[in-house]
């Protein structure tokens, strides 16, 4: 079997050892935005012309949105750093010769399933193990009432799931559709329907979720409007039969994925990194706003606009967390962002308590429950509740793992396996990680980062 070695890193294909090491230092970038390159993608193929993308991200799941693109009638090029897509407008999907396998990725399903759906051709969407374990009804039931027929594999407990096939209506039917919970998918794939739908296609959410879809539109030359009635909702009004132009986008590092060394750098003693050109858009930067409560010293640097979205470099140093009361609004803000929050509060002081997760059991994995577990074998504190976790610090003490522990378990999750590479690094012997391969699906290059990041191997400092 293939082995790779680091200082304090082994990894033999896909378990991974993670072992405490001296301070971490250095200037460092991410990966691309993976919910931004899974739209760039996407908006690119229904323009009318070359649209190109510079800063993609490259793992596994913006990789099987581009080839249903490619399966669908866009033509898509990969250089060096660029990538360029000739599309075939609002309306001119293709229909694909086979079944699209999308591997682990829900982000590619959901939202291809809004664009199918009013287009007349019928697709079939597979996916690996866990991909088809993952509800697909929320999506089903708006994108019906428009006029998409579905058949979907249904589970003992009557939830639909991949394989799937969606056959489109066209024209479709446009809808006012009110979000019964927070979910960007839903909201992108219901606008991603209205894109060849005629009249407006209007999407009310009572709590704000990521935005990066209406900003996108937008830039593409979308007749979007986005405005707040007397509740207090965000009501997304989208105008259909749209003409997309061709656009030249830069997408900006994933805050999801500085995340990781972002509380690395936090837990560590000693420790002090930049993570560069960052996207901070209000709708997803809620982890760092939570991180700032606990006490971690976390600062904005050189902010500026990129395409639209807000961009910045994150200047972090070693700091002392205290536990707090995590406020369940935050949430949609930063819902791919509990499973490292929980590593966090593991090593902070006092008690950190997290409501209204009840979405992250439907993630890769079920989050709460893998979180709970890995954490009770590395001897922390957890009470798992229904929509959430209840988790007692060490203080800032090495988490001290259990003797018999084994290997922490992913479930094939890519943030259950660099939530707990990072908690290897502030243990007394270090985390055995039992599958480090799902992290190629949206951090390529995880474990060589770390590894950058050690003082023995640093770079340039801060």
């Amino acid at each position: 079997m293939t082995q790779k070695t680091t200082d304090r890193i082994t990894v033999d294909v896909q378990t991974a050892t993670f072992s405490p090491t001296g301070p971490l230092t250095g200037r460092i970038t991410v990966p691309g935005d993976k919910s931004i390159s899974h739209r760039a993608l996407i908006l690119s193929a229904l323009a009318v012309g070359k649209s190109e993308i510079r800063g993609l991200l490259e793992g596994e799941d913006v990789l099987a949105t581009a080839a249903a693109l490619r399966a669908m009638g866009a033509r898509i090029e990969q250089g060096d750093a660029l990538w360029t897509v000739h599309g075939v407008g609002v309306g001119g999907l293709m229909q694909p010769e086979t079944a699209i396998d999308l591997g682990n990725s829900g982000t590619s399903v959901r939202l291809l399933m809004g664009l199918v759906a009013s287009h007349d051709i019928s697709v079939t969407f597979l996916g690996d193990a866990s991909l088809s374990k993952r509800p697909m009804g929320r999506v089903i039931d708006p994108l019906s009432a428009m006029g998409a027929d579905f058949t979907a594999r249904m589970t003992t407990n009557g939830q639909a799931c991949l394989p799937l096939t969606v056959r489109g209506l066209c024209p479709a039917v446009p809808m006012e559709y009110r979000l019964p919970v927070a979910s960007a998918q839903v909201k992108s794939a219901i606008l991603l329907a209205g894109l060849n739908t005629p009249g407006i296609t209007r999407v009310i959410e009572p709590v704000p979720t990521r935005d990066h879809s209406e900003t996108m539109l937008k830039g593409f030359g979308a007749d979007i409007s986005v405005e707040t009635d007397g509740q207090n909702n965000r009501v997304i009004s989208l105008v259909g039969e749209a003409e997309l132009q061709p656009q030249n986008i830069t997408v900006p590092g994933d805050p999801s994925s500085a995340a990781f060394p972002v509380v690395a750098a936090l837990l560590v003693p000693g420790s002090e990194i930049v993570v560069e050109n960052v996207g901070i858009n209000a709708t997803r930067a809620g982890l760092f706003t939570v991180l700032q409560q606990m006490g971690g010293d976390i600062r904005f640097e050189n902010r500026r606009t990129v395409g639209g979205e807000p961009v910045a470099d994150i200047h972090v140093k070693h700091s002392k967390l205290t536990g707090i009361d995590v406020p369940a609004d935050i949430a949609p803000s930063m819902i791919d962002e509990f499973p490292i929050l929980f590593i966090a509060a593991a090593l902070a002081e006092g008690q950190t308590t997290t409501t209204g997760l009840s979405e992250l059991r439907v993630k890769e994995s079920d989050r709460l429950s893998q979180m709970a577990e890995g954490l009770m074998m590395l001897g922390t504190q957890v009470i798992e509740n229904p929509d959430g976790l209840v988790i007692t610090g060490s203080g800032g003490k090495p988490l001290a793992a259990k003797a018999d522990a084994g290997a922490i378990k992913t479930a094939l999750d890519h943030r259950i396996a660099m939530s707990f590479a990072i908690a290897g690094l502030v243990t007394q012997t270090g985390v055995r990680v039992d599958d480090m391969s799902p992290t190629e699906t949206s951090f390529p290059g995880f474990t060589d980062l770390l590894a950058a990041l050690q003082s023995e191997s640093q770079g340039k400092a801060p």
